[in-house]
């Protein structure tokens, strides 16, 4: 499972960077970017997320 970002919602408020407990999140120049080898597919950032901008996907 990978965590997928819709661009077309996300607001590039920065609350999943800081939910992240293994720092997998990073926001660069309003892009999200997920490092799916530290992920531990917690579901922080999708359950954070206040537009539903994060899903996980296999």
């Amino acid at each position: 499972m990978t965590v997928k970002v819709n661009e077309s919602k996300c607001l590039h408020c920065g609350g999943c960077v800081g939910s992240c407990p293994k720092n997998a999140i990073f926001l660069n120049d309003f892009v999200l970017i997920f490092d799916d080898e530290k992920c531990s597919k917690c579901k922080r950032c999708v359950n954070l997320c206040p537009v539903t901008a994060l899903s996980m996907e296999e």
